[in-house]
């Protein structure tokens, strides 16, 4: 194996290690090294998660995309089963870990019933040692909180339903 060979398999060792202690279910990187030296490289696992319907009906694996956070915080029974086909989800701008409070011990944010204004902080996403802001997406009432605090979210996962 060439050095640069060696090298390539050291980063997707440990692109696999990043999947695995992050609770990631994919990661893509391209990269350029001249031009026409590149590496393209995409690791994933797949993940069946299990989703508990309240009426009986068949149970079926979720998308492997789908992050093992999105558990249901709190369910309204009339909602969508899969919330990434709600059109109200407000869905993850980012890959990081999601905060519902600004510190712990804090108040969080928003819980199921407030009203929110288009702008208000939802929650924290923290990504690469950087806390973002996510805001509400339009005014309305928080129907579903969809992770739990300090949970790995991925990039469009679903975090809230706000109607």
């Amino acid at each position: 194996m060439t050095k640069q060979n060696d090298a390539d398999v050291a980063f997707i060792q440990a692109l696999a290690e990043l999947l695995n202690t992050n609770d990631l279910t994919e990661v893509e990187v391209k990269r350029e090294y001249g031009e026409n030296d590149r590496l393209n490289v995409r690791v994933s696992k797949a993940q069946d998660i299990v989703q508990t319907v309240a009426a009986p009906a068949p149970v079926a694996a979720a998308p492997a995309a789908a992050p093992a956070a999105a558990a249901p915080v709190a369910a309204d029974s009339a909602a969508p089963a899969d919330p990434h086909n709600d059109p109200n989800a407000v869905p993850s701008p980012m890959v990081g870990t999601a905060y519902l409070s600004a510190e712990p011990g804090a108040a969080t944010f928003v819980k199921v019933g407030d009203s929110v204004e288009e702008g208000q902080t939802l929650m924290i996403i923290e990504a690469m040692k950087t806390m973002n802001h996510i805001p509400s997406p339009k005014s309305g009432t928080i129907k579903r909180i969809l992770v739990d605090d300090g949970t790995p979210v991925e990039f469009g996962a679903p975090l809230m339903i706000i109607e």
